[in-house]
């Protein structure tokens, strides 16, 4: 089914004394642009979430957070008494040596370098397990998100491409109306010129030829098959791309029509149709 590359997923969840959430937003974009934040006792399971993500949500802006809304604090301290025992002794050494008074040691002793030091705790096989579930649950809400957005997104195709093909219908009774029209200027340039003698078969040859010019079948057929394909293709899974391939296409029958319409009301439906088609361009750039 068709999906949008909008989206937004979060899911919470506890384990032990952390609450734990996990947000996900995607926007459109050409290829897969993928940002992880997450506390750095998380960071060793920056990869497997990536590995997730890609796996689900393919391609488009991604961001992917994860916060402890609270916790106790997960960072322990160490002291390394042995360096703080040796700063200690050498300090006092010094300070009796130089005859000066006693000092509060162990506020000078904690601010030596690698004295104290701060450790990030171990988190366990289940509490990856826990974080892994969050982020699979979070993705299938983007992904429902995303194919809810998709329906829309198909809904207005479909509106686009029906008045598209109501404009192909609409230019049909001009088409021979603009080549009597062509047929009257032409002989109205000769009279212009006071030309009292004309050769027919020469003239009904010259107005063969600007109707072979003027001739819209050709665009016709194959932006009929264009919109029959673009219709055929949104029930394909992450077709965006080559939807977008389909527009291209679409719009070079539709310019070529323009140009040939030589008529102010088929000139007005075409500008309706390149209308039309610029509408569907734009949701195509949001489509997976």
């Amino acid at each position: 089914m068709m999906q949008s590359m909008t989206g937004f997923g979060k899911a919470n969840g506890v384990f032990s004394n952390k609450k734990v959430s996990v947000e996900i937003r995607t926007l459109n974009s050409k290829g897969l642009d993928l940002t992880v934040k997450a506390p750095s006792v998380y960071r060793d399971l920056e990869n497997e979430i990536r590995k997730s993500v890609t796996e689900n949500l393919d391609r488009g802006k991604i961001d992917v957070g994860i916060y402890l809304e609270s916790q106790s604090d997960s960072k322990q301290l160490k002291i390394n008494r042995e360096l703080a025992d040796s700063y200690y002794n050498e300090l006092k050494s010094l300070n009796t040596s130089w005859g000066e008074k006693e000092i509060d040691y162990l506020a000078i002793v904690m601010r030596m370098p690698e004295v104290v030091s701060q450790s990030n705790e171990e988190i366990s096989e289940k509490e990856t397990d826990f974080i892994l579930n969050l982020v699979s649950e979070a993705i299938t809400q983007v992904v429902n998100f995303r194919l809810k957005e998709g329906a829309a997104l198909r809904q207005e195709f479909i509106h686009r491409l029906t008045e598209i093909k109501l404009g192909l219908t609409a230019i049909e009774p001009f088409e021979s109306t603009r080549i009597q029209t062509l047929k009257e200027r032409i002989f109205k340039s000769l009279e212009e010129l006071k030309i009292s003698e004309i050769d027919h078969n020469r003239f009904e040859q010259e107005l063969i030829f600007y109707i072979e010019k003027l001739d819209i079948s050709e665009e016709k057929m194959r932006l009929n098959h264009h919109l029959d394909y673009f219709t055929e293709t949104m029930q394909t899974a992450k077709s965006g791309k080559k939807l977008g391939f389909i527009t291209q296409e679409m719009g070079r029958e539709i310019n070529t029509l323009g140009s040939k319409s030589n008529h102010p009301e088929m000139q007005k439906i075409v500008v309706d149709m390149k209308d039309n088609l610029e509408k569907i361009k734009e949701q195509v750039l949001n489509t997976l």
